[in-house]
């Protein structure tokens, strides 16, 4: 009898469950790909080199004046020289950026990492005024009755999104690993651990993929389709970037080999037979006993009415797509069969990957629309920044829905 294969020699299991079809590529596969790729780059979405150094550089100078920044508040403070020497502070860019998605002119999400001895409100008042003097920032804006509050601002012309979480500790290292769910343990204040989360969710999803560079392709093709049909705001009770991450990196786990173009066929397939409301989920998040919210249909009654529930990977577990209702569900459902009648017909040779990327036509889909205006003066400006606070809100979808 042979040798039984050790613990290490078995293949690695991605998700919950194991795969649908571990299957190599084939050349037809390989070709298909390249189409994919063509066709996305005629959409102009890659960014070029100097492009990408051009962030890596605002990222990095952003970095750096939130740590000069953390020293001056160290000595406004008094506090002791060796704490003041060793704060330390670090950025975490998250969301599309870190994920390796981002489209030509997309923003970039930050989270700023501080020391526990520092106030929240310092974020919002003393490093918003830094950053205002700087000479390459405009627009900038402070939402703090956000849920996650957040500064925006465009810096040399990249819109960058900063939030802001205090570490329950005197310094903040380098070699910080925000996964590890200790994290989170004794942060007391609710508006950390949301902000915490936007990085932890992203880095999971992305150690929780068999091939990145496979699953960023199909996600990127997913992503450019779903602009173009109209469907990628949570603002608007569709599904943001998150919801489509986890919901590719789940195809990506169970066809561990497939090539981009594959996974973006498999995409269709799989959730035009999706039966909702059965989760989304990448992993079972372990429910640690923090008190925090947790997405748990056994036991909070409200989640068992979420109609498209996709649940983010790291602690403490969340839906990303509260804010889908009856109107949009039923579009998004009938673009995802939209999409899979399509790819049926990419498969056959009878369409090209163009197909699936057509806009939508507003005018001609919809017989009534709603147009809001408001002034262009200070106080126009404080409603629209309630109104994306609202928007970005965890509470349910409306009740009162509108079927013109």
């Amino acid at each position: 009898m042979g040798q039984a294969p050790t613990w290490s020699d078995m293949p690695r299991t991605y998700g919950l469950t194991g795969p649908i079809s571990e299957d190599l590529p084939e050349e037809e596969n390989l070709i298909q790909t390249r189409k994919l790729l063509d066709t996305m780059k005629s959409y102009n979405v890659y960014e070029n080199n100097l492009e990408l150094e051009n962030r890596e550089r605002v990222v990095k100078r952003l970095e750096s004046l939130f740590r000069d920044w953390l020293k001056e508040m160290c000595i406004e403070m008094n506090v002791p020289k060796v704490v003041t020497e060793k704060v330390g502070g670090k950025i975490f860019p998250f969301g599309s950026y870190h994920l390796g998605v981002h489209s030509k002119g997309a923003d970039i999400d930050a989270l700023c990492v501080g020391p526990g001895f520092l106030e929240r409100k310092a974020f919002f008042t003393s490093f918003f005024a830094k950053l205002k003097a700087q000479k390459e920032v405009k627009d900038i804006q402070a939402i703090e009755e956000a849920y996650v509050p957040v500064i925006t601002l465009s810096w040399e012309g990249i819109q960058i999104d900063l939030v802001f979480a205090l570490l329950p500790q005197r310094s903040v290292p380098d070699n910080l690993d925000l996964l590890n769910n200790s994290i989170v343990k004794n942060v007391v204040d609710a508006r950390c651990v949301r902000s915490f989360n936007g990085y932890r969710v992203t880095e999971e999803i992305l150690r929780l993929v068999p091939n990145v560079l496979n699953f960023r392709v199909a996600l990127r093709a997913i992503k450019l389709w779903a602009k173009q049909r109209n469907i990628y705001s949570n603002k608007l009770g569709f599904l943001g970037g998150v919801s489509w991450a986890i919901m590719v990196a789940r195809i990506c786990q169970v066809y561990p080999n497939a090539t981009a173009s594959t996974l973006v066929i498999k995409f269709f397939k799989i959730f035009s037979m999706w039966v909702w409301p059965i989760p989304i989920r990448l992993i079972e998040v372990e429910k640690c006993t923090y008190n925090l919210p947790f997405w748990d249909t056994k036991v909070n009654r409200c989640d068992r009415y979420h109609l498209m529930p996709i649940i983010t990977p790291a602690y403490p577990q969340q839906n990303t797509s509260v804010s889908v209702s009856r109107s949009t569900f039923a579009i998004l459902n009938e673009e995802i069969h939209r999409g899979h009648a399509i790819c049926l017909e990419i498969e056959q040779k009878k369409a090209k990957w163009s197909e699936l990327f057509e806009p939508t036509d507003f005018f001609k889909k919809y017989q009534y629309g709603l147009v809001l205006t408001g002034p262009p003066d200070d106080h126009g400006s404080h409603i629209c920044g309630r109104l994306f606070a609202k928007a970005n809100g965890r509470s349910d979808p409306p009740a009162v829905e509108w079927d013109l």
